[in-house]
């Protein structure tokens, strides 16, 4: 079972992909999404698409998981993170996969039993359990790669949904 974890910006979307066997869990890949500031609004939007698109087509994923948006005191940088996100989800429900969505501290907790944990502990727990040797950077992708493992503790196993 494959899954797919994003952690939603619109500059910069980090996506994680982990493999879900009977006896491990497994570090496909990770990295980010890029959109340019030289771009228009509407293009980045557009090519948050088209790289997530690519993505779900090389991996298939069974299922995504994404983190639901934090509440940010710039209500500009809040609203830009929500419509790229709203991109993104809609990106994902045009493929018949399941998607589940996680709060930053749902993320904390499921990784490390402790809601307000460090982004260091976060890290340091994805990096033990995937058998990493040294920390998944950008820290986007680290945080996509613990909301696919929230995914794999949370909804073994998730099958694909029917379209």
């Amino acid at each position: 079972m494959i899954i797919l974890g994003l952690d939603p910006g619109l500059a910069i979307t980090g996506y994680g992909v982990v493999e879900i066997s009977a006896r491990a869990i497994t570090h496909k890949e990770h990295g980010t999404l890029k959109t340019s500031p030289n771009l228009q609004y509407r293009d980045r939007l557009i090519s948050l698409n088209k790289q997530l698109k690519a993505v779900v087509k090389k991996f298939a994923p069974d299922c995504v998981g994404i983190e639901k948006l934090y509440v940010h005191k710039n209500v500009k940088t809040a609203t830009m993170v929500g419509e790229a996100r709203g991109v993104l989800m809609l990106t994902i429900a045009r493929f018949p996969i399941l998607m589940y969505e996680f709060t930053p501290l749902q993320v904390k907790q499921i990784l490390t039993g402790y809601g307000r944990a460090t982004k260091t502990q976060v890290q340091n727990m994805v990096m033990r359990m995937l058998k990493l040797k040294e920390p998944p950077k950008p820290d986007d992708a680290a945080d996509a790669l613990a909301v696919a493992i929230c995914v794999a503790q949370t909804y073994p196993p998730c099958g694909k949904a029917k379209p």
